[in-house]
């Protein structure tokens, strides 16, 4: 496991468990505020930890001198909040297709599992707990819980970029729908999609719409299409939120 990923792993780790610290920051790295969902939400699912493993103990989870410890060995300094695993995949593969280092720019990128989880994710790495820059990339209903978290955070002047509806639809907009075909058929969904095109429940929607509703529909393709579409892109012609991101960054 390279240092980045132990950080990104240890930041899910502790933001599922939900547990406050009390313990402090050093002081060149900053405070720590409680980390936590109100029981009603619930905890924030542990994106970021292989399927197979059991969920670490309390006494397990690293403290925040030991976080601070793995941010300042990864040469992390500013954290990108990611709804979930499809939008982890398709920057990271964007950041490749634009000849982008991230790990050595000192950004990572990190999937939360959810929108609902900005404002546990931005109390532990932002202004409040790991004093990294914060920035991220919301699909446009959920923009109010990163503004929530963000400001709760204290990290007012921090900036996150927002799709129109959701990332998916920012790329079937920039590609369009012949060119998503072709990225399809060469992974071989092409003919799924096309039984899928043809089902009386899509007959009233545009071939948008059901572009849409198909990549969600098998549990794993978000995630690949992530990738496979992000890779597609023209690296000139970007979707107008993810263009803003890297500009950021």
């Amino acid at each position: 496991m390279t240092d980045l990923s132990a950080f990104r792993a240890a930041v899910a780790a502790r933001a599922a468990a939900g547990l406050p610290d009390s313990a402090g920051l050093p002081d060149s790295v900053g405070r720590v505020a409680p980390v936590g969902l109100p029981d009603s939400v619930g905890r924030v699912a542990p994106v970021g930890l292989p399927d197979s493993a059991e969920p670490p103990t309390p006494a397990e989870l690293p403290d925040s001198a030991g976080l601070a410890a793995l941010a300042r060995e990864a040469g992390v300094r500013t954290a990108v909040l990611l709804e979930g695993p499809s939008d982890l995949a398709a920057v990271e593969a964007l950041a490749g297709r634009l000849g982008r280092e991230l790990a050595a720019e000192g950004v990572c990128a990190v999937a939360m599992g959810g929108a609902m989880s900005a404002g546990p994710f931005a109390a532990l790495l932002g202004p409040s707990g790991l004093g990294l820059r914060l920035t991220g990339l919301c699909d446009e209903h959920e923009q109010g819980f990163y503004r929530r978290g963000f400001d709760r955070a204290g990290a007012f002047g921090d900036e996150f970029f927002v799709c129109a509806a959701d990332l998916e639809e920012e790329f079937i907009r920039a590609l369009g729908v012949p060119r998503i075909e072709q990225v399809l058929a060469a992974a071989g969904d092409l003919p799924a999609w096309r039984t899928f095109a043809r089902q009386p429940a899509q007959r009233d929607r545009s071939p948008q719409q059901r572009l849409r509703r198909f990549l969600g529909t098998r549990k794993g393709r978000k995630i690949r299409y992530g990738r496979l579409l992000a890779e597609a892109l023209d690296p000139n012609r970007l979707p107008p939120p993810l263009h803003a991101l890297f500009h950021h960054l």
